[in-house]
């Protein structure tokens, strides 16, 4: 299967709505906010225009990957500059046909030439171990509430990027959604059937 990626464009923003809540429907919650994420994302300073970027195949968008910066603050009060991707997307029907690690390894490359230090994300350690992300601890980065897990992970973008940066975690408010503004946004798309989630994250 071939696929052409590209960067996002005004005109694919429904689209990728639409093809994000496919993706993230009753995984981790009843319906999801993933795509409302999405739609906030692109309005927001923390947005990077450069790592956005949507996955073509069969002359359909089939997979999207979204950053934003993000910032580590160590214990005396200094910030440093790191970025976060998600969410990230692919169609259900194009699933595990390396759709997602394509739209993963083009971007960590693209940061790389931005000049960025590290990537910090949570998701599945199997998963993501495999571009490189170890868990964040190992950094002595930890989450916002001094939290660590398995399933936060920061990746250095090259060889020693994240030496000395350690602290906590603090990634933009727009990742903070209220359960009135979600049903509010889902009004703009055709109904579809709240389930028991798929997937159960525990720290």
């Amino acid at each position: 299967m071939s696929i052409t990626i590209r960067r996002e464009n005004e005109n694919d923003y429904a689209e990728v709505e639409n093809l994000t809540r496919e993706a993230f429907w009753n995984m981790y919650r009843p319906g999801c906010v993933e795509h409302l994420i999405v739609n906030k994302l692109r309005k927001v300073l923390a947005f990077i225009y450069e790592l956005d970027l949507v996955a073509i195949s069969d002359d359909r968008i089939v997979g999207h990957i979204i950053y934003s910066k993000a910032k580590v603050v160590d214990k005396d009060g200094m910030e440093y500059d790191v970025i976060c991707f998600g969410p990230i997307s692919v169609l259900p029907p194009y699933q595990n046909r390396g759709i997602g690690s394509a739209l993963i390894e083009r971007t960590i490359s693209i940061a790389k030439d931005l000049g960025y230090k590290g990537i910090i994300i949570y998701g599945d350690p199997d998963y993501y171990h495999r571009f490189g992300f170890k868990n964040a601890g190992r950094f002595g980065i930890t989450t916002a509430e001094g939290a660590n897990f398995e399933a936060f992970m920061a990746l250095e973008v090259y060889k020693g990027s994240l030496k000395g940066v350690t602290g906590k975690f603090q990634e933009d408010q727009v990742y903070k959604v209220d359960e009135v503004e979600v049903e509010e946004f889902e009004k703009r798309f055709p109904y579809k059937e709240k389930g028991a989630p798929k997937i159960i994250i525990q720290p």
